[in-house]
């Protein structure tokens, strides 16, 4: 007992070794302090770092149908589709009468530079069997961007000024923002679209036997962009072009409407307005 007490079995003792190997162990502190310090450096230090979302959206519409028929004809379809996607991981789908949503994601291991490949597979391979859907429905569309993350966000109000002018001005500093370095994505909300409202009495056109979508049609047929050949010379081919489309909101006014080889008179109380004014754009 007295000379086990007087030589302890001995053990690794990571102090001793590195006592009598000074020189490696030096060597190595001062690797782990060039590492170190080189990765400090390369820790990343945006405000809002760049991720990769890897989940994609696809939605169509089908006007009229049930809940059902939108499931069985229309998503049932885009989700077998979805299957061969290389990389799919979760696929769900939500349906309602007229509307359907599918919810297509990737698996986490999938490579960052492999998600935009894989987007382009979907679009490629729905595309493929887009052919397939009962006549009427819209889409497929697509929505792989909704993780954008938008750093700042500028107001434009403009007293005075009518949507058009600005949303004209919005538009110009768009493409001077996107051309400002590390800019990937600039958006405008709150655009006001511009519409035109042909409002007529209804008493009128009872009085001359017409009816709303007759003066439609008439203003439709006016305004086409038709065709009307071309003129093969010598030289050159030269587009023959038929005039007549509105340029002014004037000459939309003073058009004449017939009906039964008669003149009935001119478009009444027509007003050009756009969507509710909002005085702002985003």
């Amino acid at each position: 007992m007295k000379d086990q007490h007087l030589h302890p079995e001995k053990g690794f003792n990571l102090s001793r070794w590195a006592i009598d190997h000074a020189p490696l162990t030096r060597f190595l502190m001062i690797v782990l302090m060039v590492l170190g310090t080189n990765a400090f450096f390369q820790l990343g230090q945006d405000e809002d770092p760049p991720f990769t979302f890897r989940m994609m959206v696809v939605r169509a519409f089908w006007p009229g149908a049930t809940a059902q028929q939108m499931a069985e004809q229309v998503a049932d379809k885009v989700e077998r589709t979805l299957q061969e996607v290389p990389h799919a991981d979760k696929i769900r789908s939500f349906s309602k009468p007229g509307e359907t949503t599918v919810l297509f994601q990737v698996k986490d291991s999938t490579k960052a530079s492999d998600v935009a490949n894989t987007w382009y597979t979907v679009r490629k391979k729905i595309g493929d069997m887009r052919a397939t859907f009962p006549a009427g429905v819209q889409g497929p569309f697509f929505n792989d961007e909704f993780g954008d993350v938008f750093g700042v966000i500028y107001a434009l109000e403009a007293d005075g000024f009518s949507d058009a002018e600005v949303k004209t001005f919005a538009d110009e500093v768009r493409q001077k923002l996107l051309r400002v370095t590390d800019v990937n994505k600039v958006e405008l909300m709150g655009v006001q679209d511009e519409k035109l409202y042909v409002e007529i009495s209804q008493k009128r056109l009872s009085q001359l036997g017409l009816d709303m979508n007759q003066v439609l049609a008439q203003l439709g047929q006016q305004n086409a962009v038709e065709g009307a050949g071309a003129i093969q010379t010598p030289l050159d081919v030269v587009q023959v072009r038929v005039a007549g489309q509105f340029q002014t909101v004037e000459q939309l006014r003073d058009m004449p409407i017939s009906f039964v080889s008669r003149t009935c008179g001119r478009v009444a109380a027509l007003e050009a307005c756009q969507a509710r004014d909002t005085g702002r754009v985003l």
